[in-house]
């Protein structure tokens, strides 16, 4: 009998299956794993193998066609998550002559998908920065956040910066990073094309500026991360499109900083700050980050774990260790706590571990 003439029970409750997998790999604290199958769009092939033992069993083919940015997260570990997802669906179902054969994990592409433009490789006339120039202009690393402002604030924009890099982002401000043998156009927008983020200081005066609107217009072109900083101005024109964040010098860092965090780049960036702790009161002012944070992916909590484990700056961080919960915040643990299935807590050495564990 072929395969186009049964009436296959598993394609038909597919949804339950994936449900349930999904309840199952979060009581497993398999964030990841239950990431995919929740993004993922379903296609499966009916009778995908065949075997005439005991009256005939069939084998389904399941595609798992997900984002971009989740297929690449997870291209490395692609085989044994697919092997992983069949195991668990098998474990799901009782019918006796179906059965998941294979998963295929598959990256969905969007229509608007100009993958030669985004490899940053064709000549066209778009900017092309060279590595020596990127590394030049934003230090070699952390999070790359271009500062639009009026050359009268120039002052509070360079103590403005200095506060983010303690976060792990590196700026670009025009007035204090063009160096007087570049020419100003020139090195602008190379930082303009080589930023991960913009970040528009919204002075009353803001556009009045030769080059802020230029700037503003740059960044909506390559479509990164914007925020525009009310500090006098309220956003307009291409930039009216994104909400104001309301602040004040005093404030403006750890504000800009919570937008960003929810970045990849920028999340790595700030665990790579964390582990240059220098000193306990470097820690508590790192700590203000971690309320902005809304959502973690466990490899992301686990990054967390280790940059806290492995520095005792942070360790002896009031902010970090909860010690002192009335005047600093209950510590690293509760957060943690918010973000992942898992159970967190302090151990005897002051390390964190799971609630599980009998021993660190």
């Amino acid at each position: 009998m072929s395969s186009e003439a049964i009436r296959f029970k598993i394609p038909g409750n597919i949804d339950f299956y994936l449900a349930a997998l999904s309840m199952v790999f979060s009581q497993e604290g398999k964030r990841s794993l239950q990431e995919l199958i929740v993004n993922a769009k379903i296609r499966i092939e009916e009778g995908y193998s065949y075997d005439n033992w005991d009256g005939g069993i069939y084998g389904h083919a399941l595609h798992l066609v997900v984002p971009e940015k989740l297929f690449l997260k997870n291209i490395k570990q692609r085989n044994e998550i697919q092997i992983k997802i069949k195991e668990e669906l098998n474990k799901l179902h009782d019918i006796s002559n179906e059965f998941f054969d294979i998963v295929f994990l598959e990256m969905e592409m969007g229509e608007e998908n100009d993958w030669r433009k985004d490899s940053g490789l064709q000549l066209t006339g778009n900017r092309m920065v060279l590595p020596n120039t990127t590394k030049r202009i934003w230090n070699g690393e952390g999070y790359r956040v271009f500062l639009s402002h009026k050359s009268d604030v120039k002052k509070e924009t360079a103590e403005l910066k200095d506060q983010l890099c303690q976060f792990g982002i590196s700026c670009f401000v025009a007035h204090k990073d063009i160096t007087p043998t570049k020419k100003w156009q020139d090195e602008i927008e190379n930082a303009l094309a080589s930023m991960d983020a913009f970040v528009a200081l919204m002075t009353a005066d803001f556009h009045d500026s030769d080059w802020t609107d230029q700037e503003v217009g740059f960044a909506f072109a390559r479509n990164v991360p914007i925020v525009a900083v009310r500090l006098g101005k309220d956003p307009y024109g291409f930039i009216g499109k994104f909400q104001g964040l309301s602040s004040a010098w005093s404030t403006a860092a750890i504000d800009i900083v919570k937008v960003f965090i929810k970045h990849e780049r920028m999340f790595l960036a700030y665990i790579q700050a964390l582990r240059k702790c220098r000193n306990y009161d470097m820690g508590n002012t790192l700590s203000a980050a971690l309320p902005g944070i809304e959502t973690l992916t466990s490899e992301q909590v686990d990054k967390l774990i280790a940059a806290y484990n492995e520095t005792s700056e942070l360790r002896g961080s009031y902010a970090f260790n909860g010690k002192k919960p009335y005047s600093y915040g209950a510590g690293l643990v509760h957060h943690l706590n918010r973000f992942d299935t898992r159970q967190f807590q302090f151990s005897a050495n002051g390390r964190i571990k799971l609630m599980t564990e009998n021993k660190w």
